[in-house]
């Protein structure tokens, strides 16, 4: 593993927020992918999983705002997770007419599952103190709501373009199937 060069605040900062970010992130997208393979589940049925285990109760045009998926999908989704013991739907506490949706505690047991089998990541944090432990967790708590934020961005431009677009090639010229 290659040590992070002790450049200057402005180097580190910006290797933080560039490539080490990147590569990070492609890592997690990766590891997901495979960890949704192990439970026998498609990429977006486990993170749907993954966003019900972490903000459950959910109804389903909740994970669909949350997602950018579309309402459709959402339904996709959740039969799927429904049929195979993912989840369950229970009535809206409030609303009659919707409808709530958990994982089940089967889910919950299978996913820990699959973690368990896994070599422990806990070596990751030794050597730090509690202070450099605590940057971390703020540095993570940061990161992930930019994440949120731009990714709520993002789906918001999409919609105010009329939806998504077609591939195009870099710089925006139609590619040769756009054009027929």
């Amino acid at each position: 593993m290659a040590m992070l060069r002790r450049a200057d605040r402005a180097g580190l900062a910006a290797e933080i927020n560039g490539s080490l970010a990147r590569r990070n992130s492609t890592a997690t997208v990766l590891f997901h992918h495979a960890l949704a393979d192990r439970l026998g589940l498609g990429p977006t049925d486990h993170k749907c999983l993954d966003l019900l285990r972490e903000r459950a109760p959910l109804t389903a045009s909740e994970l669909a705002a949350i997602t950018g998926l579309t309402s459709g999908a959402v339904t996709g989704v959740v039969a799927r997770l429904e049929r195979s013991g993912w989840l369950r739907r229970e009535p809206h506490p409030h609303d009659r007419r919707k409808q709530v949706l958990r994982p089940t505690p089967e889910a919950a047991r299978a996913i820990q599952q699959a973690f368990d089998a896994l070599p422990d990541a806990g070596e990751l944090l030794e050597g730090f103190d509690a202070d450099q432990l605590a940057a971390i967790a703020e540095y993570l708590t940061r990161a992930t709501d930019l994440a949120y934020r731009r990714g709520a961005l993002l789906r918001a431009q999409v919609l105010a373009a009329g939806g998504r677009q077609p591939a195009t090639a870099i710089g925006g010229q139609a590619t040769t199937e756009e054009r027929r």
